[in-house]
């Protein structure tokens, strides 16, 4: 999918041109992976553009920093004011934001100390990642997920996501939407980019980061989202079997929205789209466009320039 390109990048306190937004090809982290990232989301409200939830990804960004034992060089304050910024400059209603923190140009070699860590924010106006209008076709990947303790699940890390490309693209070259994997133990984990969710007799359940699986900022917005309307709520391990078995499956990532599944390894679902999977569906749209008052603390306004206001 091409990125539609916007005017300006945020790249290490300024705003540069699209393309002017480079870097040395002897970056550590073009080597080594040695980056963390976001995506966040910018929703269009009766109020202007809002961020939704950006303190908690830029505190996620930051957790994730300090586990690969990286510094970040700008406070939360600084990035939140940056990222409001740019979206402003670049006149979005909708975007799609990426936050990137990489040890850059300095040094060769696994030893990180040496090479300085830049940050960068981007803006794109990205429609549905995932297909839309139908159930979601699953397939579950050869490839699994690491073991925790050879790669924190809880840090959103770029070199990690090698598994996900390849589990990605083994799934969309056998003719399915989007891959499943699975834990070193053989429980679920997480889509490529999602966390996933399962309702059996009015019970939602979803993966614990134990199982390798990243502790998503949407998977939260559900978790509260389902509690306030009653639902009951379990995070626990489960098998591929109870997937099979469920009365509903979805999945939920900022990328991708609250996409209902409609078959795994090619086993028709009950329904495509469940009752309580429409019910979480329809809260999430409503708090992400500031039309529900109990959410809208999860919304940080952007104040467009007078160019783009029209």
């Amino acid at each position: 999918m091409a990125i539609p390109e916007s005017s300006v990048i945020w790249f290490d306190g300024a705003l540069v041109p699209w393309h002017e937004a480079r870097v040395h090809v002897l970056s550590h982290a073009l080597h080594y992976g040695t980056g963390v990232l976001e995506g966040t989301r910018v929703f269009a409200t009766a109020d202007g553009p809002a961020v939704f939830r950006l303190p908690e990804h830029l505190a996620r960004l930051d957790r994730s920093a300090r586990m690969l034992r990286m510094e970040l060089p700008y406070s939360a304050e600084e990035l939140a004011a940056a990222t409001v910024a740019l979206v402003a400059a670049n006149g979005h209603r909708e975007c799609y934001l990426r936050h990137l923190a990489f040890l850059g140009y300095g040094s060769m070699g696994l030893d990180m100390r040496h090479s300085p860590t830049s940050v960068s924010i981007a803006s794109w106006e990205w429609p549905a990642y995932l297909p839309e209008g139908r159930g979601l076709r699953l397939m579950t990947s050869s490839w699994r997920r690491t073991d925790p303790n050879s790669v924190p699940p809880a840090a959103k890390a770029t070199g990690p996501y090698l598994n996900s490309a390849l589990a990605r693209r083994e799934a969309t070259d056998s003719g399915f939407d989007e891959a499943l994997l699975l834990a070193p133990d053989g429980t679920v984990s997480e889509c490529s980019s999602e966390n996933v969710f399962t309702v059996r007799d009015g019970v939602l359940r979803t993966t614990p980061a134990s199982a390798g699986a990243l502790e998503g900022i949407t998977q939260d917005t559900l978790l509260t989202l389902a509690r306030d309307l009653g639902a009951e709520v379990r995070i626990e391990p489960l098998l591929r079997s109870d997937l099979y078995a469920a009365d509903e499956v979805f999945i939920s990532g900022t990328a991708a929205g609250v996409v209902p599944v409609g078959s795994l390894d090619n086993r028709e679902l009950p329904s495509h789209e469940g009752e309580l999977t429409k019910q979480l569906a329809q809260a999430y749209r409503a708090a992400v466009h500031g039309e529900d008052a109990r959410y809208r603390h999860w919304l940080t306004p952007v104040h467009r320039s007078p160019a783009h206001s029209s």
